[in-house]
């Protein structure tokens, strides 16, 4: 009698676990999301080999921590700038033909980039318009992006999605450093930039073989674009979940994701370990950013994790003040890996409370203030992170980003517990 009881015990906390876990596979069902996910991997690991080999080449040109940071700034200065437009542009138009022709123009753009810099031609300008040009195709194709997965496998698989997709984005960011560092040590810088340019034909010819399911919003033509965006706007304030999982992104999107920025140098004057360092830390980051998008894969049935979106904040910024004065690059690696697991954990997090909470007229808005506040505030956290390297050192950069972090979600905390308390 007692052993059919532990028994009846023991089958309880399995079916108690299985509840709460799930296969981080499901949304792959959907032959849809398939051909979208496999299109997008090809792509994404083209685009991590040209994320180390742009900064690396901006640094080899002008030896400048800041004039490197000036880059990131201006390819996600478009974003400040033409988020919101985009947004109200999503939620008109099909996703699938944005998506399409964002990608056909980033291809372009990065063709004219391997060109310049096998003709022996490229000059820090040409960076800088270049990277511009990529921020304002970024602009519309984030949001849209990140709208279109509804579409391809519905609310149910929704979170599960968001969460495979973002495993695919740190996959990629496993394999596309470390590939970079090799490419560039034996075939040139010019060669990622090649690669890169090949790959968005893959998320194009994936494309050909998704139809989406898609949503009817109940838009009003005569509603000008200026009061879509109000409404969009106005649409997150009321909505306590949506506005302060917004805020806390604004922190931790400004200040914690400038490792294009920091790592290169930190590499190069602190660890000395050349463009393969630096591409074997991007992978480290990777494995890190993987691992944190498995885990809210596996465990997506329970919805959004309110308590890794409050906390993950601090936890972030005492990683990047701790990276910043290791000086082995085995330990920086790991630092740097346990923070993209948090990272990335908090990211998705946020993302999916976002489109979760976010009825389907509004969708498209909130996910371009969505890119807005994370992408679109690069541009100073960039320059922040920079100015402190090139003033004193990458040490200070690390640890100037972490304490700022930790310095704004104090006033967050106590203001959300006066309400608590209030209750």
């Amino acid at each position: 009698m007692s052993q059919q009881i532990e028994r009846s015990d023991f089958m309880n906390v399995l079916s108690s676990i299985k509840k709460s876990f799930n296969n981080p596979f499901i949304s792959m069902r959907h032959k849809n999301f398939r051909y979208y996910i496999i299109g997008m991997f090809i792509s994404l690991i083209g685009t991590w080999m040209q994320n180390i080999a742009q900064p690396w080449l901006a640094y080899t040109l002008t030896k400048s921590p800041l004039l490197l940071s000036l880059i990131g700034a201006l390819q996600f200065t478009p974003m400040l700038i033409f988020a919101l437009f985009a947004g109200v542009i999503v939620d008109r138009f099909p996703k699938k033909n944005i998506i399409f022709l964002t990608q056909l123009a980033s291809l372009i753009i990065t063709l004219i980039l391997v060109l310049l810099v096998w003709s022996g031609q490229i000059k820090y300008w040409h960076l800088l318009i270049l990277a511009t040009a990529l921020g304002i195709v970024n602009t519309l194709d984030m949001p849209a992006r990140q709208s279109f997965v509804i579409e391809l496998v519905g609310r149910e698989d929704l979170m599960n999605a968001i969460a495979l997709n973002s495993m695919t984005f740190n996959l990629a960011r496993i394999i596309g450093p470390a590939v970079a560092g090799l490419v560039m040590s034996f075939w040139g810088i010019g060669t990622c930039f090649l690669v890169n340019s090949i790959s968005f034909a893959a998320v194009i010819i994936s494309l050909f073989f998704i139809k989406p399911n898609y949503i009817q919003n109940a838009y009003k033509a005569k509603v000008n674009i200026a009061e879509q965006i109000k409404g969009g706007v106005r649409y997150i304030l009321k909505n306590k979940t949506l506005s302060y999982a917004v805020l806390v992104l604004a922190i931790v999107g400004t200040f914690a994701p400038n490792f294009n920025v920091l790592i290169p140098v930190f590499s190069a004057e602190i660890l000395n370990s050349g463009e393969m360092g630096f591409g074997l830390l991007m992978s480290f980051m990777g494995v890190g950013s993987f691992l944190g998008a498995m885990y809210i894969a596996i465990s997506s049935k329970t919805g959004p994790n309110k308590l890794l979106v409050s906390a993950a904040p601090v936890v972030v910024g005492a990683l990047l003040i701790i990276t910043g004065y290791t000086h082995l690059f085995f330990v920086t690696g790991v630092l740097i890996g346990i923070t993209g697991f948090f990272l990335i954990a908090f990211l998705s997090s946020v993302n999916s409370t976002l489109q979760i909470n976010s009825s389907n007229e509004y969708r498209g808005r909130v996910m371009s203030i969505y890119t807005l506040v994370f992408a679109g505030s690069t541009p100073f956290g960039n320059l922040y992170a920079g100015w402190f390297a090139d003033h004193f050192n990458p040490r200070i950069g690390f640890a100037a980003c972490g304490s700022v972090i930790i310095l704004l979600m104090i006033p967050v905390y106590l203001k959300k517990m006066k309400k608590s308390v209030r209750r």
